[in-house]
């Protein structure tokens, strides 16, 4: 597979870099095309909504926010109704999922008046968007997650473990190889290349699927182990719980979905580096294991669907249409199917949740 040159500073950058360093790992060449000062997809531009590239469940309906803050007061109440709480978002995008999240906060009597909101961000511009949907609320940005402070804490990821960056595995005759990024030999293009198989690549994978057939790909994401493992221990030490919603599988698989997505339409993902938002569905089982590694409970994934009729979409969805206009009533009905339905985003997103060992199973959860 070839690409175009795209954002032409994009794209020199990754080439000078690969003509320096050698081919560039797919993780690589998507933190540099994503989230570099100035040129980054996110640092710059509007992806969220119809005028960007994609659309995520909070711009869908504010039924998705209003029960997310539910599950936060129920989790909140069953910890003990601790007098303060971090109410922390991951990837908060516009600022949205929060701002309905703490409009349906202010219904439970007392739990509003806990929270200190965090919000780990790293795109300026994303940053303005969100202090105008939040400018009502007392809000503090980080860029990560090291400076978050003590306490109990209750962690919403939507969306944001599918953008962080992945490696690629293939089998190939000789064996296991990753997948690289390079140029092409006239140097106008970026191409894949393997590296060489060897034995450290495959010690690397999943024992269950280290012998899956030739031309199988297997895709790791460090980062977002690394980051499952950060909220686990901040869950076990100070007390509190994570909600994980997202794209991706609930069994071991080695098949690839590395994804482009611009103006709403798949694109591919070497082509005009820098312009695209790019994605993998998000490997569940393995954010399972780590979090049971650290020491917390996880509790999933469910589907998306289940988990938000659990938490009683129908009914909001029908008391939400008795007051509204007949245009109000079929966007309220479209909503709803979009985030449930099997063939819409109910089946495809999962839902994970992981508490403190010694709390009981959260709403929504078998």
């Amino acid at each position: 597979m070839t690409a175009d040159r795209g954002d032409s500073n994009v794209f020199d950058r990754l080439a000078k870099r690969i003509r320096l360093e050698g081919a560039i790992t797919i993780a690589d060449f998507m933190a540099d095309v994503l989230i570099t000062p100035k040129h980054g997809y996110y640092m710059s531009g509007e992806p969220f909504g119809a005028a960007g590239d994609f659309i995520t469940a909070p711009e869908v309906s504010q039924m998705f926010g209003e029960l997310i803050g539910i599950w936060c007061a129920d989790t909140w109440y069953n910890m003990g109704g601790p007098t303060t709480l971090n109410l922390v978002e991951l990837g908060p995008g516009r600022g949205t999922l929060m701002s309905d999240m703490l409009r349906a906060a202010g219904m439970v009597p007392g739990f509003l008046q806990t929270l200190q909101v965090h919000l780990i961000e790293v795109s300026p511009n994303l940053k303005k968007k969100q202090k105008e949907a939040l400018s009502g609320f007392n809000v503090t940005w980080h860029s990560d997650l090291t400076t978050l402070p003590e306490g109990p804490t209750l962690f919403i990821a939507n969306e944001f473990f599918d953008a962080l960056p992945i490696k690629q595995f293939e089998r190939s005759p000789e064996g296991w190889s990753e997948r690289l990024i390079t140029l092409s030999e006239d140097e106008k293009e970026l191409n894949f290349t393997l590296s060489p198989a060897s034995k450290a690549i495959e010690s690397l994978l999943p024992e269950s699927l280290r012998t899956a057939p030739e031309g199988a790909v297997i895709e790791l994401s460090p980062i977002a182990s690394t980051i499952t493992d950060m909220i686990s221990h901040h869950i076990l030490e100070h007390g509190g719980a994570a909600l994980f919603i997202d794209y991706g599988w609930d069994i071991p698989t080695a098949q690839p979905t590395l994804q482009a997505v611009k103006a709403h339409k798949k694109h591919p993902v070497l082509q005009e580096p820098g312009t695209a938002d790019i994605s993998a569905l998000v490997d569940f089982p393995t954010l399972v294991t780590t979090a049971l590694n650290a020491g917390v409970a996880a509790h999933g994934p469910i589907t998306q669907g289940d988990f938000l009729r659990s938490l009683g979409i129908e009914q909001r969805a029908e008391m939400l249409r008795k007051t509204g206009t007949d245009e109000q009533i079929v966007d309220i009905t479209s909503a709803e199917h979009r985030l449930t339905d099997a063939n819409e985003m109910g089946t495809l997103f999962k839902v994970l949740a992981l508490t403190h060992p010694d709390y009981q199973t959260p709403a929504a959860f078998p």
